[in-house]
């Protein structure tokens, strides 16, 4: 008994804390592995923290304490092995709209609503986790998702050209930004453009033919590749080396300037009921396309080593992380792709090599801040610029119209709305799409009838196959559950069927796709079986699954029925074929 008991407690730590599962059997290969992974992803991810940090309006060092903590309570909590979190472009896109609608940049009153965005994201997805409702994210179309996701990397790129420009910009939709751009053209400053324009080439240059190269003096594919993800912090470097040598603050050059050395400051933010009442959709909105992303990436990296997340850990584990930055002075984070691939590429084996990336990121806010100060901003809008180009795919319009037009003109919208409306118009849309996309499908199901294929017992449709009916039997085959969306639908087509067929004495339900029948749709097959009793018309069910058929006996419907329950479709047919004029 006392095993059995042991045994449940250590499922239950499990559950809960996933890292219990692989710390009793951690070994030496594996700290020298996920060590390894964590050097060449803290290499990668200092510039990005900068980066996003200044994508959402806020001071460079808040990038850094959003790659710390985060890192460390995903670590513990979840569900994935190799899934590193922080700060990413979406994510950092949608706080700076919903941080400028409540307080103006470069104040406390910003740093403040930015903590508690995080702290309200978080909290948000943790309650979803202890509740287990992880399915709610497969209800989020997506192609919608990957619209608002191309539309945002659109939005992100241009709104960095101001840096690459040097010039004053503002907005947070397509033609403010354009407008505002266009305003200031007289502004340029030449040297932040040509020192732009050069890391973005150089990046563009390292992402496609540094490998090859690398590749010539006999390095791996693999090792070429990941050396390859470094090249922002070269960027870096030589900027930095550029603005100092050649004092290029004094030619106009915006620089990021002084950036405060030290760890964060663990703090509850002080906020009012009216910042968190303005706040909270937002940070239910991002919370929504972070989780999504993040499970996204989380699941392709986990099936590359026959690994499986758990849906409802991950909402906990990423919660844990918003929570902890909003308690550190961060923002809010989520699985990213670009670094968590490089975390996979490198070899991590565990979340310890994300502990290991906050120590090295902890480390960098500690003595390396000093010599940021000459990082010219056009380097980092170079980086997010070369960044997000790998989120935007049109090539998702194309697929779609060819596969399914609904979808595409839900892509579509969702990609015009977000670009000339903004990012939170965007995703309201995008997730406002998605549901209507479900109902729409739901409420019209495929629905065929079905006739005998001579020298089988197989039913197929008759307007797809050579098969076999009789006038006197009506087949109606529905291919998906029976809802208060769709009864009405099945209705109106039994009806009109039997409008057009004088003849039918029988109709048969086919009910092999039908999982599941609510009340709504119960009520409706109820009247159907009135309507075609009156009629003198025969009501029956084929090949009904156990659960359904659990369900309509405790309802009393086949007390009610009219005809009969056949067990499979051949069998009804053959029965009633024998006997049309009976029930």
């Amino acid at each position: 008994m006392k095993e059995l008991l042991s045994r449940d407690a250590g499922r239950s730590l499990v559950r809960f804390l996933p890292a219990a599962a692989w710390l009793p059997g951690y070994s030496l290969s594996t700290l020298q592995k996920d060590l390894l992974a964590a050097v060449i992803v803290t290499i990668m991810l200092i510039p990005q923290s900068l980066a996003y940090a200044l994508l959402a309006g806020l001071p460079a060092e808040v990038g850094l304490y959003a790659s710390i903590t985060p890192l460390i309570a995903y670590a513990l909590f979840g569900s994935s092995r190799t899934l590193s979190v922080g700060p990413v472009a979406v994510a950092s896109l949608m706080s700076a709209a919903a941080l400028g609608q409540v307080a103006a940049q470069n104040t406390a009153d910003y740093l403040l609503a930015a903590m508690l965005l995080a702290l309200l994201s978080g909290l948000f997805l943790f309650l979803l986790g202890i509740l287990r409702l992880g399915f709610l994210a497969n209800f989020l179309s997506h192609p919608v998702i990957s619209g608002f996701i191309t539309a945002s990397g659109i939005l992100i790129a241009f709104s960095q050209l101001k840096h690459l420009m040097g010039v004053t910009a503002h907005g947070d939709n397509l033609p403010e930004l354009a407008h505002s751009m266009f305003a200031g053209i007289g502004q340029i400053n030449l040297y932040s453009l040509a020192l732009g324009a050069g890391v973005v080439l150089f990046l563009i240059w390292s992402r496609g033919s540094a490998v090859r190269v690398l590749q010539r003096l006999s390095l791996s594919k693999n090792t070429a590749g990941l050396i390859v993800k470094a090249a922002p912090v070269v960027g870096v470097l030589a900027t930095i080396f550029l603005a100092s040598g050649f004092d290029l603050e004094g030619k106009g050059v915006k620089l990021v300037g002084e950036i405060p050395s030290g760890l964060p400051q663990l703090m509850w933010p002080n906020f009012s009921l009216d910042l968190v009442q303005q706040l909270l959709v937002p940070a239910i909105m991002i919370s929504i396309i972070g989780y999504v992303e993040s499970i996204s990436v989380g699941k392709t990296l986990a099936a590359k080593r026959r690994q499986k997340i758990d849906m409802n850990q991950e909402l906990i584990g990423l919660g844990a992380a918003n929570m902890a930055s909003g308690f550190s002075g961060g923002f809010p984070v989520t699985g990213g792709f670009s670094r968590s691939v490089v975390n996979f590429d490198a070899g991590a084996e565990t979340q310890l090599a994300s502990v290991f990336t906050a120590l090295g990121i902890a480390l960098a806010a500690m003595f390396l801040t000093p010599f940021l100060y000459y990082l010219p901003k056009a380097t980092l809008a170079a980086t997010i610029i070369v960044a997000v180009l790998s989120l935007v795919d049109f090539s998702i319009l194309r697929k779609t119209w060819r596969y399914s037009p609904s979808d595409f003109f839900a892509v579509l919208v969702t990609i015009v709305v977000t670009l000339l409306f903004g990012v939170e118009m965007g995703v309201s849309c995008g997730v406002l799409a998605s549901i209507v996309l479900f109902l729409y499908r739901t409420s019209k199901p495929h629905i065929a009838e079905v006739g005998l294929v001579e020298g089988t017992e197989h039913f197929r449709n008759i307007q797809r196959h050579q098969v076999r009916t009789l006038p006197q039997i009506l087949t109606i085959r529905v291919d998906e559950s029976l809802m208060f969306s769709n009864a009405a639908f099945l209705e109106e087509r039994i009806y009109g069927d039997i409008a057009t067929t004088p003849e039918v004495k029988h109709v048969i339900l086919m009910c092999s796709a039908i999982n599941e029948i609510d009340w709504s749709a119960l009520e409706t097959l109820e009247s159907i079986n009135e309507q075609l009793r009156a009629s003198g018309i025969c009501f029956h069910l084929s090949e009904v699954k156990g659960p359904v058929m659990d369900s309509l006996s405790k309802s009393g419907f086949l007390d009610m029925l009219s005809g009969k329950i056949f067990f499979t479709q051949f069998q009804a047919f053959t029965t009633l074929r024998d006997n049309l004029d009976g029930c």
